[in-house]
């Protein structure tokens, strides 16, 4: 499976095999954890065969079953701490979803089991991911139109048209997709830019889902075609 593939395939599963992880698999975890929380600058943590932080009513409420393992998302507190967490957490998520495994990006429905994590100085936990082998691979839900979330139009190139989708493919809290791409053009001298920005939502996390979008706009249009602007 590519990396393309795992964006397309990948669906939020909550229901999942009582089966514990195989050893490969955390050996894959774990590698590609302590990998992102260097690059990230992040406290990730994989939990495994803890069943504890999501039995509450919250969790069956969310209608998860069988979470025993699971990844506490945490750093050191900053203004873009949320960003990066669903920037870093979502190749992880890929990176689960190439290998067999299923996900879900959790921001309530969870409790926090004293003795399962560790916080260092001026640390917070902003979400858990939960892992596993899912019951099934999850279904895809309906997703806003590309004219929605970004200015693509007969003018804008290809790769943007194709980050956009990659985007709209992101997991997002309750499927909101608040965030916005903009096209601005080369101008002979500077490349291509791209500006993204958050929009306005009650329900919150749209710092998380910001970089998790943008994460997946990187992959569809090619970091070779543009930089980010603000």
């Amino acid at each position: 499976m590519t990396i393309d593939d795992a964006i397309k395939q990948r669906h939020s599963v909550r229901a999942y095999k009582n089966m514990p992880l195989t050893d490969n698999d955390v050996k894959l975890l774990e590698g590609k954890i302590e990998e992102l929380n260097a690059m990230g600058h992040l406290h990730m943590q994989l939990i495994q065969n803890e069943h504890k932080a999501f039995q509450g009513m919250l969790a069956k409420y969310g209608k998860f079953r069988n979470v025993n393992n699971y990844i506490v998302m945490a750093g050191k507190k900053a203004d873009d701490l949320d960003e990066r967490i669903g920037y870093y957490g979502e190749q992880l998520v890929l990176a689960a979803q190439m290998a067999g495994m299923n996900t879900c990006w959790v921001g309530l429905s969870y409790k926090k089991v004293p003795g399962t994590y560790v916080l260092d100085d001026n640390e917070a936990i902003k979400a858990y991911i939960s892992i596993g082998y899912g019951e099934t691979n999850g279904v895809s839900h309906k997703i806003k139109r590309m004219e929605q979330v970004s200015n693509a139009d007969g003018a804008t190139p290809e790769w943007f048209k194709s980050g956009v989708e990659a985007a709209l493919l992101a997991p997002t809290a309750v499927n909101q997709q608040k965030f916005y791409f903009e096209y601005v053009s080369a101008d002979g001298i500077n490349p291509a830019k791209v500006r993204a920005r958050r929009q306005f939502s009650l329900v919150g996390y749209t710092k998380m889902d910001l970089g998790i979008a943008k994460l997946h706009f990187e992959i569809g249009a090619g970091l070779e075609n543009f930089v980010w602007t603000e």
